[in-house]
């Protein structure tokens, strides 16, 4: 029997955050430190509080952000931009939906319109930088 595909909300549904003390160098973080695993559900709530309209974050100041609130030295940089993609996609299948853009995570706020994760996302690097613009005036 098929699998069913999973929806992004689903897929934001995942592990809960944990920390990992690592035993060799991984993304740049060192070997010892303790990295900080997030969750889409987490990103999705701190893009929330923490990324008010009309503010811009880069997705350093995300991990560091994250890292302190949970003791960590660092965040997974892989984990964070799969999360992320994870969190957008889901924010625009509920804008496609109707949801209005302050009704959903703002990833448009964290995401760089020029980065390689702004190209694959169905929003488009486009419409990333309309909502941007849309902040600003």
């Amino acid at each position: 029997m098929p699998r069913a595909v999973k929806t992004w909300a689903d897929k934001k549904r995942a592990k809960p955050p944990h920390t990992v003390t690592l035993d060799k160098d991984f993304a740049g973080v060192p070997a010892g430190s303790r990295l900080l695993i997030s969750c889409p559900m987490e990103l999705e709530d701190y893009l929330k509080r923490h990324v008010p309209y009309g503010t811009r974050k880069e997705i350093q100041q995300v991990r560091r952000e994250l890292a302190s609130l949970h003791g960590a030295d660092a965040t997974c940089p892989v984990s964070t931009a799969i999360f992320l993609r994870t969190v957008a996609e889901a924010a625009w299948d509920e804008i496609c939906g109707g949801k209005a853009t302050t009704d959903v995570a703002p990833f448009w706020r964290v995401i760089d319109p020029k980065s390689p994760l702004a190209k694959k996302l169905r929003a488009g690097v486009q419409w990333i930088e309309q909502q941007r613009l849309a902040e600003q005036a």
